[in-house]
């Protein structure tokens, strides 16, 4: 069983895939993208489009660290003309590299401020925040009176090894994870790495994508782990025994992003793939493709049961400002003293 966020096109596969991606002069209805979503949700949402405009849109699925290394890499001769999804800390990266051309879409105005750069290098689609899911067999046979509702319920001996979550080396969602135990913890940044390094004696694994650790979690493999709940929520929707929960100190939630490439060959065409996407045209999807998303658009309403789950949570929006700055130095660090940690 594949799930979505484990990593497909990888390799050989993403060398084909790149291989493929068409150029300007093949065709005129066409553009390039580079899709931090997964490709289970990206698919529909980008075949809607073309159903809805007659442009085909030809993608490629990475890790946010992954996509976001690429189109550096490409910078002044980008093989894309869209970035696509992804936690927003990613885009505010690309910013500082030069990377994005700035396009103020026609739903720009009408967009809360956390939901766009103020000079439109970026615009959200999506709001996506982290949460706690943790197997109820696991929960049970360990004696837990119930999952996770702090962040130091976390460190309980109960866990020790049993706990997936995101490599800071390839994922956005662990970027996000990062951020938000250091906002939690008042931006001390030692006191948030003290927890990190705590918290690490109960890490089982920290997986190449975001959501590669729910199958683990729904199959019991592992006992729980830190999720955006877009993962979490569709693990529970295959019918996996989970529990998502959230901590009362509070949890981080990052927009989900899209940006024009500079130097775009089908600039006009990414342009069109921007409109529709931060517009009711795309978000009044998600509900239909069962992706839990919270919409980014204003006019777009929360998916009853998506608002069921989320509510009376502490959720907080991560400062894309904050952690674009300092996403490489707080990553380096990260790699040094958790990740590589000598017991």
């Amino acid at each position: 069983m594949l799930h979505p966020r484990s990593g497909l096109c990888s390799g050989a596969v993403a060398i084909l895939a790149l291989v493929a991606l068409v150029s300007p002069a093949a065709a005129v209805d066409q553009l390039n993208a580079y899709s931090i979503w997964p490709e289970n949700w990206a698919r529909p949402m980008l075949q809607e489009f073309e159903q809805a405009t007659g442009i085909k849109v030809n993608f490629v699925r990475f890790s946010s660290g992954e996509a976001l290394a690429r189109v550096i890499a490409e910078k002044g001769n980008p093989r894309v003309d869209v970035l696509f999804g992804g936690p927003v800390e990613t885009f505010a990266a690309g910013i500082k590299e030069g990377i994005f051309e700035p396009y103020k879409p026609p739903s720009f105005n009408s967009l809360p401020a956390r939901f766009k750069q103020a000079d439109g290098y970026w615009v959200a689609v999506a709001d996506d925040p982290l949460v706690f899911m943790t197997n109820a067999k696991f929960l049970k046979e360990n004696g837990l009176k119930g999952p996770p509702v702090s962040w130091e319920d976390l460190l309980n001996p109960a866990y020790k090894g049993m706990l997936q979550m995101a490599d800071a080396r390839t994922s956005g969602t662990a970027v996000t994870r990062i951020f938000s135990i250091i906002e939690v913890n008042g931006r001390n940044e030692d006191k948030a790495f003290d927890y990190m390094k705590k918290l690490r004696k109960n890490v089982q694994v920290y997986t190449k994508s975001g959501g590669g650790g729910t199958l683990p979690v729904g199959l019991g493999q592992a006992g729980g782990g830190i999720f955006f709940i877009v993962d979490a929520l569709d693990t529970k929707a295959k019918g996996y025994d989970v529990v998502i929960s959230f901590p009362r100190e509070g949890i981080g939630t990052s927009a989900e992003a899209i940006a024009l490439l500079k130097g775009a060959k089908n600039a006009e065409a990414g342009k069109k793939l921007i409109d529709w996407a931060t517009s009711p045209a795309m978000q009044n999807l998600y509900a239909k493709h069962k992706i839990n998303f919270v919409p980014a658009n204003p006019d777009v309403k929360v998916e009853p049961s998506l608002a069921e789950v989320l509510k009376g949570a502490k959720i907080f929006p991560i400062d894309d400002a904050y952690a674009g700055a300092n996403r490489k130095r707080v990553v380096d660090r990260w790699i040094s003293e958790v990740l590589n940690a000598k017991e």
